[in-house]
C-alpha cells in the first residue's frame, strides 16, 4: 500500500470494530430471545361482556377498519347499528379509576389507550367522540333533543337523496 492508503485504513478502524461488535451484539440478544423477556406487551383490561362482538384477534387487528366502516355507514348513510359502534367499545371497555368512575382518554389506563401508545399511534376519535360511557342521569334526559336531531337529520339525508323539499 501506499503510505497515505494504510494511514486511512488505521485510522477506519476503530469504527469498524465498534460497528462489528455492535452487530454481534444485537445477534446474539436475538438468539437468546432477549426482547421476549424484556418488552412488556400491553394488557388491555377485559370487556364487561361474556364476549366480544368478533373474535379478539380479528378486532386486535381490524377495529379501526370496522369504526371506519360504520362510521361510514352512519353519517354518510343514515344507517345505524351498534354491533361495531364506537360507543359500544367505550361501555363494555371502560375501566375504572380508584373513585370507581372510568377514567378518561388522558388517563394511561384508558383501554384504547393500553395498545395505541404500545404502538406510538395517536388517537384522535376522542376529540369528538366522549372517551367515558354516558351517565344513566344524561342519557335518560336527552332522549327528545336525540330523537328530534336523528329525525332532522333523517329528513335531510332524504332530501339530499331524492332532492323533494329542497329550496329552489
Amino acid at each position: 500500500m501506499s503510505g497515505g492508503g494504510w494511514y486511512r485504513v488505521k485510522r477506519g478502524l476503530p469504527a469498524l470494530v465498534v460497528a462489528l461488535a455492535t452487530v454481534a451484539v444485537l445477534v446474539a440478544a436475538g438468539a437468546t430471545g432477549a426482547r421476549a423477556g424484556g418488552v412488556p406487551l400491553p394488557e388491555p383490561a377485559k370487556g364487561a361482556g361474556s364476549a366480544c362482538v368478533a373474535d379478539t384477534a380479528f378486532m386486535r387487528r381490524y377495529h379501526m377498519q370496522m369504526l371506519v366502516h360504520q362510521r361510514r355507514d352512519t353519517v354518510h348513510e343514515g344507517i345505524r347499528t351498534k354491533q361495531f359502534s364506537l360507543k359500544g367499545c367505550i361501555d363494555c371497555h371502560q375501566v375504572k379509576g380508584e373513585d370507581g368512575a372510568p377514567v378518561k382518554v388522558s388517563d394511561g389506563r384508558h383501554f384504547c389507550r393500553s395498545c395505541h401508545d404500545y404502538a406510538a399511534v395517536s388517537i384522535d376519535c376522542f376529540e369528538c367522540h366522549a372517551s367515558v360511557p354516558e351517565e344513566a342521569d344524561q342519557s335518560a334526559a336527552a332522549p327528545d333533543a336525540e330523537n328530534e336531531a336523528v329525525a332532522a337529520l333523517g329528513a335531510y339525508v332524504h332530501e339530499r337523496k331524492t332532492g323533494e323539499g329542497a329550496v329552489k
